[in-house]
């Protein structure tokens, strides 16, 4: 495949991705954050309201303990107490519906408007004075105005129109002071002389404005990738991120898989060049897979700043590990069921050359695929490692400092850095039965030392001593034999492996159960 480059703004982009004409929409999920962010402030506004009122009756009465109005519901509490539940509206709003995010940074800013509305009637409808100093100030109007340019990230020119209007109400409140007598000030230019510089903090307001859009916007440039633009992030690991894609042109949903120059630049110039040529073979092997349950791999390439990206597809469903933490161990068919697929993707692989060497829960991936339910997809075959490569020629993991494998399920030879084949990988998947089966480890230690060093000595306590639930005695033995110290003693093919597992005399998984099993645990 060709060499993908990351790219600017594109020529054809569609309308849904922009917010405006000729303006970038921010990312998806920084405008959710955002949305949570007003969420949360939203409920502090609730607390200082109610806060603010009852200090504000205990200042009163320390002030003028003989004044009864102090213990009084007051003209400014009713005020108070509509900012208050204007506030817990808008949090529930926001925290019990689905909403689109763009429409709640707007609804927010109607909230500051509002918000310093109620803040200009309190600050200037108290005792009724004869004079009222006009001298330049600051209410706390200002900083509403700055804070929310900080975390509603709306075009500058929103923000412009919400922050005169909120700085308005200063002069406004003391309009309507006057005309109730509560205070007296003069012409009206005094309001304007008195609050002018609450104007001035609407410019620094549309400033910030400004470069947090701009900020979001060059988020969600960086995260375009070739022909497929980022979303949501789905997950992390040792080697990077896993973001939700979407293809520009064909709206195609998929996995982008990001590997971070930092981690291949971890020794020297050198040895990260190594790293992008062993990725560039390693992807390519994978893309070359066919089996229907091995992922995917749609493109891969390199980005301008030196970032690693592998385009999969996009799976519905869980791996694994979620599945066993979540629902506990599983019945011998549906384990055998899963297996069984496993060792159809294992065997094209090793067929090719090709050792996965991370096979665990966390990498089989279960969940319905078209009209089949319980479908199998392996992960990761795109940091694999040729069997057939030259000494010293490993993978882009070991080559980026990382230890290929993971202790829980590391093969003996895999530990003793001996040449792997294939049956690292069935030392791995029979780790993977046992856990399925007992939803335990074959071993369990207090340092990966330790684990590593009982894979490599002790013998694996039977799984059906290890769980209430049945496991047959074929079965057993062929996990067992998954599980020999020596790659000799184990099965020499995922498909001879599958060979066993097919002829244990057990009803099998049916699609009906796995249909139904589906619809209870996870609906469409």
């Amino acid at each position: 495949m060709a060499e993908t480059k990351l790219i600017g703004r594109p020529r054809d982009t569609p309308s849904e991705l922009r917010s405006a004409p000729g303006r970038r929409r921010l990312p998806p999920d920084l405008l959710r954050q955002a949305s949570r962010r007003l969420e949360v402030i939203a409920l502090i506004a609730a607390v200082l309201w109610a806060l603010g009122t009852a200090l504000g009756h205990l200042a009163f009465h320390a002030t003028s303990p003989d004044d009864p109005r102090w213990a009084q519901v007051l003209p400014t509490d009713v005020i108070a107490l509509g900012g208050a539940v204007m506030s817990v509206a808008l949090f529930f709003y926001i925290r019990r519906g689905n909403h689109d995010p763009e429409f709640v940074i707007d609804l927010g800013l109607v909230f500051l408007v509002v918000s310093a509305a109620f803040i200009g009637i309190l600050m200037h409808w108290g005792d009724a004075v004869e004079h009222l100093d006009v001298s330049p100030e600051i209410t706390w109007i200002g900083p509403v105005i700055l804070m929310g340019a900080g975390i509603l990230p709306a075009p500058p020119w929103k923000t412009a129109v919400a922050g005169v209007l909120a700085a308005s109400m200063d002069p406004l409140g003391m309009v309507i002071g006057k005309e109730l007598g509560l205070i007296e000030y003069g012409p009206f230019s005094n309001t304007l002389v008195m609050h002018y510089p609450t104007y001035l903090i609407v410019g620094v307001a549309v400033v910030i404005s400004h470069v947090v859009l701009r900020l979001g916007q060059q988020v969600g440039k960086e995260r375009e990738l070739g022909s497929y633009r980022l979303g949501e992030l789905l997950g992390r690991g040792g080697m990077g991120e896993v973001y939700k894609a979407t293809h520009r042109m064909l709206a195609r949903p998929a996995a982008i898989k990001l590997i971070q120059p930092e981690v291949l630049a971890a020794h020297d110039r050198q040895s990260a060049g190594l790293a992008v040529a062993r990725f560039r073979r390693e992807a390519e092997a994978a893309a070359k897979l066919r089996s229907p349950h091995t992922v995917e791999l749609y493109d891969f390439g390199v980005t301008e700043d030196g970032t690693l990206y592998l385009v999969m597809e996009l799976l519905e469903g869980m791996e694994l590990e979620e599945l066993v933490r979540r629902e506990g161990p599983l019945p011998q068919k549906r384990v055998i069921h899963i297996l069984r697929q496993v060792c159809e993707s294992l065997e094209e692989a090793h067929a090719s050359g090709l050792v996965h060497r991370d096979i665990k829960p966390a990498n089989i991936h279960v969940g319905p695929v078209g009209l089949r339910h319980d479908f199998v997809k392996v992960l990761d075959f795109g940091l694999v490692k040729s069997v057939a490569g030259a000494a010293g020629d490993d993978s882009m993991a070991t080559a980026a400092g990382l230890t290929p494998g993971t202790p829980a399920y590391m093969a003996p030879e895999m530990a003793l850095g001996e040449t792997v084949d294939g049956r690292a990988d069935l030392y791995a998947l029979g780790c993977v039965a046992y856990f399925l089966l007992t939803g335990r480890l074959v071993f369990e230690a207090d340092s990966a030392f330790r684990l590593i060093a009982k894979h490599m000595q002790e013998a694996p306590v039977p799984p059906s001593r290890r769980t209430e639930l049945d496991v047959g005695p074929a079965l057993e033995r062929a996990i067992l034999a998954c599980l020999a110290k020596r790659p000799e003693d184990r099965p020499q093919s995922a498909a001879e492996l599958d060979r066993l597992l097919a002829g244990i005399e057990i009803e099998p998984w049916s699609e009906e159960e796995a249909t139904q099993w589906w619809r209870q645990h996870q609906p469409a």
